[in-house]
């Protein structure tokens, strides 16, 4: 923990990527807030903390010193006031939907000091939607990470045309202490480095497994052993959430009414049956069975 200025985290948003973004910062230190208004939600997350941090000193990969302090870093609460009140940096890891992170954004705002910076996780909405929202939109900036957060190293850092050049750095520098690999973005460019090339994968594969050319299992197949990824587009989808797919389409969809945005029908589908990937059990793939 060498970041000046910084020692309390806030995350909001405990789901899949919030509370792995919130261990990553007790694990490294720093004194942690994890916060979500769905109270189950929140008990899964101290209940994932409780289980990895022990699982990792098991198997040699951390010191029981080390995952004792990084317990006793993180505290989970349903009081985004208690949580934000003393945050040095605020991440924010809720749904992929520009409307509910302007509120929260908001909320943030007259609830954090002014020095609080406001960092969105999300991986495809630029921070110049939300920073209007705030009286500090030199603030407000990308902070992106990949899931799983616990495991995945790179984090995209977006120097919006809003954000300082101050702010952006210490987002970056904070990435590094955290033992993440960051990267910086010089200007916003929407879906940033990763999901824009991730994007047009999907897309193509996708459109390929609508036209009846080849089964999801034979397309992701190819993805592996030719192309050296480690996993498919549809076993991708699956691991990221097949609503999230769907929420950035409409999302994008919406925003320039180009039609090409549009999900493709098989997302449409999973995503009215509730078949969401690894989350609910069944996606592309059945994770019901053994």
């Amino acid at each position: 923990m060498t970041i000046p200025g910084v020692n309390n985290i806030c995350v909001v948003g405990a789901g899949n990527m919030g509370h792995q973004i919130a261990l990553c910062f007790a694990i490294a230190g720093y004194k942690v807030k994890c916060t979500d208004i769905n109270e189950e939600i929140l008990k899964k997350a101290e209940n994932f903390a409780d289980t990895y941090l022990p699982q990792r000193v098991a198997k040699g990969k951390m010191t029981e010193e080390v995952a004792k302090q990084a317990r006793a870093n993180i505290s989970f609460t349903m009081d985004l006031k208690e949580a934000a009140k003393d945050a040095d940096v605020v991440v924010e890891a809720i749904l992929e939907k520009l409307d509910l992170k302007r509120e929260l954004f908001a909320q943030l705002d007259e609830i954090c000091p002014p020095h609080t910076i406001l960092a969105t996780n999300s991986s495809f909405i630029v921070s110049s939607k939300i920073a209007p929202v705030t009286k500090r939109p030199e603030k407000v900036c990308n902070m992106h990470f990949f899931n799983p957060a616990l495991v995945m190293k790179l984090v995209e850092v977006v120097n919006g045309p809003h954000t300082s050049d101050e702010v952006a750095q210490k987002i970056f520098d904070l990435a590094k202490d955290i033992g993440k690999i960051p990267v910086m973005l010089k200007k916003e460019i929407y879906g940033f480095l990763v999901n824009r090339i991730l994007a047009a994968i999907n897309q193509e594969a996708l459109y390929i497994y609508d036209m009846g050319v080849a089964s999801y299992e034979d397309i992701d197949k190819a993805v592996v052993y030719a192309l050296g990824h480690p996993m498919g587009p549809f076993r991708l989808m699956d691991l990221t959430g097949i609503d999230l797919s769907y929420y950035i389409g409409m999302e994008r969809y919406q925003e320039t009414g180009d039609p090409k945005h549009k999900p493709s029908p098989i997302i449409v589908e999973k995503f009215i049956k509730k078949e969401w990937g690894e989350k609910t059990g069944k996606g592309f793939y059945d994770y019901t069975k053994k």
